[in-house]
C-alpha cells in the first residue's frame, strides 16, 4: 500500500482512545470531510487507514461486500490478534456464509417473539423508573449505571434465554470487551457469582486472572474469553435439553428449510455477538440520548410539551450521539472512492460519526433537533449487515424515555459524565443526573 502524499499533519488522534474520553473530535472529522469523502488517518499502532467520512460514501461501502470484505481483516480498526477465530464470528463474515446466519436468526425473531419482547421492554422500562423514583419527590442518580445499564440487559436475558440472575455477567463481559482500551472496564467484574444459577458459577471459575499490571488477556480473541464462551455452551446444551420460547431456543431447534442447523460453534460467537454488541450500543444510546436532551433543554421541553415526538426524537438521539463510531472494512481490489484510489488490501473504516454529521445530508448537523425529518441516520448501519437487533433497540429507547418523562417534571445535570476511553464506542460511564417527580 503506498499512502498518499498530502494528508493532515496528524490524524492519529482519530484513533487515539484518549482523545475520546472528552468526545469524538467533530470539529477534526468535519474539517476533513469538507476536503473530501476519504482521508487517510495514520496508526498509532499499524499501517494506517482509510477513513471515509461522507454519507454517501460510507453506504457505498457498506452495501458492497464483494469490495469491501468484513472477512479479510473483521471489522475492528486494530488488527486482530487471533483472526482464524474471529472470522468465524457472524459481524465478521461475508455472504453466504453471513447471509446464512442471518436468515437463520431472522426467522427466529418470530412475530409471536417480538410482540413477546415488546411487552416485556415496556414492563422492565416502567420497573426501573419506578426504582429511580420511588416514593421520592426529587433525587439523584447514575443513570447510566443505576438505570440504562439494566433495560438492555434483561431485554438480552429475554432474547437469549438467560436467566435473569445471570444477567450482569453480560455487562462484564461488554465491559471487558468494548472497554478493553480503559482501564476501568478492562477487568471488570460487577457480577456476583454467588448470586447467579450453577452455569454462571461454572462459568466464572473459569476467568482469567489479571495479570501484574491488572489487565486480562485481549477480550477479543477466544482465549481472552473464556467465561463467555463456557457460558454459552452450558446454555446451548440447556436450550437443546429444554427449550423455551426465547429467540435462542427457537434459532437451536430450526431443522427445516435449506440452511443447515446452527452448530454449537456457531452458536457460541452468536451468543458473544448479542451479549456483547448487543448490550453494549444500546447501553451508550441510552445515557448518551439522555445528554442530549440535558444539554438541549428547549428540545426536550418539545419532548415533554409533545411526547408523539419521541420515535423521531430516539432517531435523532441515535444521529447526535453514535453509539458505534466506526467500523472496518478491507478493500478486496482495487477500487475509487470518491477520487481517492484505494488499493487492495488496504484498511477502510467508515465513520457513522462523521456520516451521520454530513451537510449534504442533514441541515445543520451539529444541532440536536427532535423533529428533524427526514434523518437516514446511519447507526445501525447499512446493506447485509444492518442491526438486526434495531427495531428492539427503537422500542427499548422509546419505552425508557416514555415512562421518563411521564414520571419526572425536571431533568438535570447533577456533574459532568465520565466517557468511555474508546476509539470504537462512544460510551457512557456515568450520568450523574438529578430528577423531581412528575
Amino acid at each position: 500500500m503506498t499512502p498518499p502524499v498530502t494528508r493532515a499533519a496528524d490524524t492519529r488522534v482519530l484513533l487515539d482512545p484518549a482523545t475520546y474520553e472528552t468526545g469524538p473530535p467533530l470539529a477534526e472529522l468535519a474539517r476533513l470531510r469538507a476536503a473530501g469523502p476519504v482521508a487517510w488517518v495514520d496508526e498509532p499502532d499499524g499501517p494506517g487507514c482509510w477513513l471515509v467520512l461522507r454519507h454517501a460514501e460510507v453506504e457505498q461501502v457498506l452495501k458492497d461486500p464483494a469490495t469491501f470484505s468484513s472477512w479479510l481483516g473483521a471489522t475492528q480498526v486494530q488488527d486482530a490478534g487471533d483472526l482464524p477465530w474471529v472470522r468465524r464470528m457472524m459481524l465478521n463474515m461475508d455472504p453466504p456464509d453471513h447471509s446464512r446466519l442471518r436468515r437463520l436468526l431472522t426467522r427466529s425473531f418470530t412475530p409471536r417473539a417480538v410482540a413477546a419482547l415488546t411487552a416485556s421492554i415496556e414492563a422492565t422500562a416502567a420497573t426501573l423508573v419506578d426504582r429511580m423514583i420511588g416514593a421520592d419527590r426529587e433525587g439523584r442518580c447514575d443513570f447510566a449505571k443505576d438505570v440504562a445499564a439494566d433495560l438492555p440487559l434483561v431485554t438480552l436475558a429475554d432474547v437469549l434465554g438467560v436467566p435473569a440472575e445471570d444477567r450482569w455477567l453480560m455487562f462484564d463481559w461488554s465491559n471487558r470487551v468494548i472497554g478493553w482500551q480503559d482501564p476501568d472496564y478492562a477487568s471488570s467484574a460487577a457480577f456476583d457469582a454467588s448470586s447467579g444459577t450453577a452455569m454462571a458459577r461454572q462459568a466464572v471459575a473459569l476467568r482469567p486472572v489479571p495479570d501484574a499490571d491488572g489487565r486480562l488477556p485481549d477480550p477479543r480473541t477466544r482465549a481472552g474469553m473464556p467465561d463467555l464462551y463456557a457460558y454459552a455452551r452450558l446454555l446451548a446444551e440447556e436450550k437443546r435439553r429444554a427449550p423455551g420460547r426465547d429467540v435462542m431456543s427457537i434459532l437451536l431447534a430450526q431443522t427445516d428449510g435449506d440452511d443447515p442447523p446452527v452448530s454449537d460453534a456457531e452458536f457460541e460467537n452468536m451468543f458473544w455477538l448479542f451479549a456483547v454488541a448487543g448490550n453494549e450500543t444500546l447501553r451508550n444510546g441510552l445515557p448518551g440520548g439522555l445528554i442530549a436532551l440535558l444539554s438541549h433543554p428547549e428540545e426536550l421541553a418539545q419532548l415533554r410539551a409533545d411526547p408523539g415526538l419521541l420515535p423521531g426524537a430516539v432517531e435523532e438521539m441515535l444521529r447526535w450521539w453514535t453509539p458505534v463510531m466506526v467500523f472496518r472494512r478491507t478493500a478486496t481490489r482495487d477500487v475509487t472512492i470518491g477520487d481517492t484510489r484505494v488499493q487492495a488490501g488496504d484498511k477502510v473504516v467508515v465513520s457513522f460519526t462523521s456520516a451521520n454529521r454530513d451537510e449534504r445530508v442533514f441541515t445543520e448537523p451539529d444541532r440536536f433537533d427532535v423533529r428533524r425529518a427526514p434523518n437516514p441516520q446511519l447507526s445501525f448501519g447499512h446493506g447485509p449487515h444492518f442491526c438486526l437487533g434495531a427495531q428492539l433497540a427503537r422500542v427499548q429507547m422509546r419505552s425508557l424515555f416514555a415512562e421518563l418523562l411521564r414520571r419526572t417534571s425536571v431533568l438535570e445535570p447533577a456533574g459532568p459524565p465520565a466517557l468511555l476511553r474508546s476509539s470504537f464506542q462512544r460510551g457512557v460511564k456515568r450520568l450523574p443526573i438529578r430528577w423531581v417527580a412528575g
